[in-house]
């Protein structure tokens, strides 16, 4: 790349190019198309069609994994095969997730019930209800593989080790069952580490990493998991660098110093993740990239919503009424307020001027401070679908596209979309499995 300054002139063209953005049934155009423009726009609809797509966190309701509803159809949600043929994203990380609670026997018994109930609804949709259309993938081989097969990958990620509970033989069982990666917590403090979310009131647990969770990065290390730092704090992500033996990731994160939330990652984190070896999954979270713009745009929005979502007999909740919900009561609630945004959506026209949302570039601006900073080879890309991530022009999985026609528009190479698309991901990946046979040989 050449810089901030051909960045900021590739924006200012960007935004009098073609731009289709297909949100929740509405179409967006900017009709401004030159004979250039439908140039570029070719150029990258075939770099898509070559490079591998891969998505490193998108979330699941295990109501959408059986035999009478699932992924084989469009449900309505952010990430399905549909969706996924009609975008072009090939690789989807299916997240086993665990909200946070008490740590005792019966936390995480619940927690690990819940775990396996997500981890048997992936297994069965990869084996039982679509092998034909899409397979579990478990090493760089394997999707490289089932890519020239033409079908979807699928692949696992952990998000909170929680369901672990204190029994260090779950991460062998975990990576067992397809895990390949894994945050030592979520949004809340865990028997492992310190969550980003005690800078709220300065309340932590650990300071950083407790005992068995510096046990815990050995045993990832040794079983091929890669270790996630997007939802600890900073004083568990540096800790846990010092300790690490195997590359780590950021599974969805963006850059702190573009926009200063608690789960973007700062300069020091970056650079640290750099020496290491590591990649950080740039993430299409609204308001981690741009949170004054998410702000005034949600604000705008949540008049026309609770307009829709009372003709709907449905109330709107604050965020932190969602977190303290169970499983089924959040998989309810975002499914009322799919409807409600998709309703919402052809109204958008009505704040397009004075409080546009965040979108495909702001998403891009994150990448790019990030290539600058860290380099090319430790950027990648994750949207957090189906768990409140998306922007406009990237609000599922059937815009992926869009993603690429910005990062062509920005000068990006083939080679180098390739790289941010999955290259170093996998990369990543097969360092950690790598060092994960050295220590399984070492030690006999």
């Amino acid at each position: 790349m050449s810089g901030r300054p051909l960045m900021a002139a590739l924006v200012a063209v960007a935004a009098a190019t073609l731009l289709v953005a297909r949100t929740g049934g509405a179409t967006f155009e900017v009709a401004l198309a030159t004979q250039e423009d439908e140039e570029l726009v070719a150029r990258a609809r075939a770099i898509h069609d070559r490079v591998i797509t891969l998505d490193t966190h998108n979330d699941i309701d295990v109501g959408n994994f059986t035999s009478e509803r699932n992924y084989t159809s469009d449900l309505g949600n952010q990430v399905n095969l549909p969706k996924m043929d009609e975008g072009g994203l090939d690789v989807s990380w299916f997240i086993v997730f665990t909200g946070q609670g008490a740590l005792d026997a019966a936390g995480y018994r619940a927690a690990y019930a819940n775990a396996n109930a997500k981890f048997d609804a992936i297994h069965r949709l990869t084996e039982q209800i679509a092998p034909d259309r899409i397979e579990l993938a478990y090493t760089s081989d394997d999707v490289r593989r089932i890519h020239k097969a033409g079908k979807k990958v699928a692949m696992i990620g952990i998000e909170n080790a929680y369901p672990v509970g204190l029994d260090l033989s779950n991460i062998r069982y975990f990576a067992a069952r397809g895990g390949r990666y894994m945050s030592l917590s979520h949004n809340g403090h865990s028997q492992f580490a310190d969550s980003n979310t005690g800078e709220r009131d300065d309340v932590w647990l650990h300071q950083g990493l407790s005992e068995i969770g510096s046990q815990a990065i050995m045993e990832m290390n040794k079983w091929g998991i890669m270790i996630d730092l997007s939802h600890p704090a900073k004083t568990s992500n540096m800790q846990t660098l010092e300790l690490t033996r195997a590359p780590v990731m950021a599974s969805h994160s963006s850059a702190r110093a573009v926009n200063d939330v608690s789960r973007n990652l700062d300069d020091e984190e970056l650079l640290a993740i750099k020496e290491n070896g590591g990649v950080v999954q740039t993430v299409a979270f609204s308001s981690y990239l741009d949170s004054a713009k998410n702000t005034a745009h949600r604000e705008a929005m949540e008049v026309i919503e609770s307009e829709i979502a009372a003709e709907l007999g449905f109330e709107l909740v604050e965020r932190s009424a969602i977190r303290s919900m169970s499983d089924e009561e959040r998989a309810d609630y975002f499914g009322k307020m799919s409807e409600v945004r998709r309703r919402a959506q052809p109204r958008q026209s009505e704040v397009a001027d004075t409080a546009p949302p965040v979108n495909v570039a702001d998403f891009v601006n994150h990448i790019d401070y990030l290539v600058e900073l860290i380099g090319i080879e430790h950027v990648g890309i994750s949207s957090d679908f189906d768990g409140g991530g998306g922007v406009f022009g990237w609000n599922d999985a059937s815009e992926t596209f869009n993603v690429t026609l910005e990062l062509v528009r920005r000068g990006y190479t083939e080679k180098q979309i390739g790289m941010l698309w999955s290259g170093n991901l996998l990369r990543v990946l097969d360092d950690v499995q790598r060092i994960a046979r050295e220590i399984q040989r070492e030690e006999g």
